[in-house]
């Protein structure tokens, strides 16, 4: 419908699509910034501020998908990348998407820790809103992270957060940049988690067509974390789909992300009980049979490097409480 029919219809366009700033205030999670997006197309989803400008929670047609740990999403100050032996990031680790970097990513090495120290930065939050102008009205944020320490690694991340209004997907551009005086390698790591119901029994991952192992199984108490990285095909984006069957018809999560800066894809799962997590992880570096990573190419004073990873969600998901078809509601 025109912009011109909808502002008749309506008080105030926020009432069909908005982002909202809001501020968590209870357990671990007191005083995260948060943005709250909502496409008025069936997606929603909580941007965190305090966090990375990481993505929280996401709903699909009402229903959750993303995975979440007992933690919630405790407040950077109670997190430390360093402890636990350097692999401190399992005690943040929560949410649809965790970004790892920015000079390391992986396991713990030459001192770095687990996925390296970006994970949970604060960011300083640049613009949020609405834009109803132009064919396609848009969501959007955006943020500047920064990770720096003084003769050693200086990153500026810029991550700019858009989703259509009316849409059900949500795109992330970062641009990352050298801003210090010394040349240094450079990592990146999206790490996409999904949970019941964006994953269930007989649920596939495809990269570009080509089946990545075999269909999930969930709650099984005997599978072990298991973990693939393969090269994505040349060109200029590849293509992740995750398609999960339900009763209504299947529902497909397809990952579109820019292969020349991100050459490979990591999946990574978890299906023992009470755990049901599947993170899908476009990267900079292969991963080495130790499990940690290949050299990382390096950015030089001044130089930047962009990123992009679109989300696009279809179809039907399962419905988390239906009732079984046997059942009857007693009066009593």
């Amino acid at each position: 419908m025109p912009l011109r029919e909808l502002t008749g219809r309506v008080g105030d366009l926020r009432q069909l699509a908005s982002v909202r700033k809001v501020v968590l205030d209870d357990g671990p999670e007191a005083g995260v910034r948060a943005l709250l997006f909502s496409t008025g197309g069936g997606l929603d989803f909580m941007v965190l501020a305090d966090r990375t400008l990481d993505v929280g929670t996401l709903h699909y047609r009402g229903v959750p998908l993303a995975w979440q740990s007992p933690n919630g999403f405790r407040h950077p100050s109670l997190g430390d990348s360093l402890s636990d032996g350097g692999v401190g990031f399992g005690r943040l680790f929560s949410g649809f998407l965790l970004t790892c970097g920015l000079d390391h990513i992986r396991q713990p090495k030459d001192g770095a820790p687990l996925h390296g120290r970006l994970p949970s930065t604060p960011a300083r939050l640049l613009s949020h809103g609405e834009d109803w102008s132009g064919d396609q009205p848009t969501l959007f944020c955006e943020a500047e992270i920064i990770q720096a320490s003084h003769g050693r690694e200086a990153f500026r991340l810029l991550r700019r957060i858009e989703s259509p209004i009316g849409g059900t997907s949500l795109s992330i551009v970062d641009r990352v940049e050298n801003c210090g005086s010394t040349s240094w390698p450079q990592a990146l790591l999206y790490h996409f988690n999904l949970g019941y119901s964006a994953i269930a029994d007989g649920s596939c991952v495809t990269l570009d067509g080509q089946e990545l192992g075999a269909p999930l199984i969930l709650n099984d108490p005997g599978a072990a974390p298991d973990v693939v990285c393969v090269a994505a095909r040349s060109g200029p984006f590849a293509t992740c789909t995750v398609r999960t069957p339900s009763q209504a018809g299947p529902l497909e999560m397809a990952l579109r992300f820019s292969s020349p800066t991100l050459p490979y894809l990591q999946v990574w799962q978890d299906m023992r009980p009470r755990a049901g997590i599947l993170a899908i992880e476009p990267c900079t570096s292969d991963r080495l049979a130790d499990g940690t990573s290949d050299a990382e190419r390096s950015l030089e004073p001044g130089e930047q490097r962009i990123y992009s990873v679109e989300i696009q969600f279809s179809g039907h998901s399962a419905q988390l409480f239906a009732e079984p078809a046997n059942m009857t509601l007693s009066s009593d």
